[in-house]
Parts: structure tokens; C-alpha cells; sequence
């Protein structure tokens, strides 16, 4: 068995789009528009996994989009979905600076949390060894929940 993709429904594409390639910097990989089922999928990619995701289809995030509105439940249930980064404080900032929420900063060096615009919890997570606590991350209060 391997890991090949999380599903995810999207209310606005364009809008999450934005989220995940301009904020978080994934990749698209592959785009289907689907006329008579009245849907779109993309599939997109972390940078490091643009090669693998490229030529095995894997590892993919796909963002379901049905063209007819429907609203979607917060789904505590369907967990989250994790990316490891370089530097978790100047990632954290780089969203910041966008206009993202930080739900659960990185007050441990290691671990933050946001959410994608249809309420997706998404954990950032320190690549290699935690850092040093660094203020103002060590003292930041959580936003919401994630």
C-alpha cells in the first residue's frame, strides 16, 4: 500500500486556490473539469514532492470543486492535513503577512495550525529538530480551534 491523496471539497476554488499555491506555495499538478458531472478536481503538490508527485501521482492534496453550491460541515472527523517546513517562524510570519490566522502558534518551536477557507485544519510542522522558543511565538495566545 502507498499514500496516493487527500480529498478535500472546496466552495470557491479560486479562493483556494489562492490559499494553497500563493500562501502555502503548492504546486498544480494536474487540473480535470468534468462537464457532465458539473465538478472540477486539482491536484497540487508540495515543492519538495513536485518530482514523485509528477511521475507516481503521489503524494497529491485534490481539491474537489461541484460547480452547483452546496454548503460543507466543519468536519472535525476528517483530522488534518500536515506539512513539514524549513523554518515554522518565518513560515508562520509568511502567512501572517497574507492575512492567515495562526489557530495554534508555534509556541514550541515545532507545531502550528491553520485553516484553508473552507475550514480545513492544516499542522505545520518544523522540519529536522524543534527551535528555539522565539517571542513573539513563545507568548502567543491560540485563535479559535484547529
Amino acid at each position: 500500500m502507498r499514500y496516493l491523496h487527500t480529498m478535500v471539497r472546496v466552495k470557491d476554488l479560486d479562493t483556494s486556490l489562492a490559499f494553497y499555491e500563493d500562501a502555502l506555495g503548492l504546486i498544480t499538478v494536474r487540473r480535470s473539469d468534468y462537464e457532465s458531472g458539473r465538478f472540477s478536481l486539482v491536484y497540487l503538490a508540495a515543492p519538495q514532492d513536485l518530482s514523485s508527485a509528477k511521475s507516481r501521482q503521489a503524494p497529491l492534496l485534490e481539491l474537489t470543486y461541484n460547480w452547483d453550491p452546496e454548503d460543507y460541515d466543519e468536519g472535525r472527523n476528517f483530522g488534518h492535513l500536515a506539512f513539514e517546513v524549513d523554518d515554522i517562524y518565518a513560515s508562520c510570519q509568511a502567512l501572517m503577512d497574507k492575512g492567515i490566522t495562526i489557530n495554534r502558534p508555534p509556541r514550541d518551536g515545532h507545531m502550528a495550525f491553520i485553516r484553508s477557507p473552507d475550514n480545513i485544519s492544516i499542522e505545520l510542522l518544523q522540519k529536522g529538530d524543534k527551535l528555539e522558543t522565539r517571542e513573539p511565538w513563545g507568548s502567543m495566545e491560540n485563535i479559535g480551534h484547529w
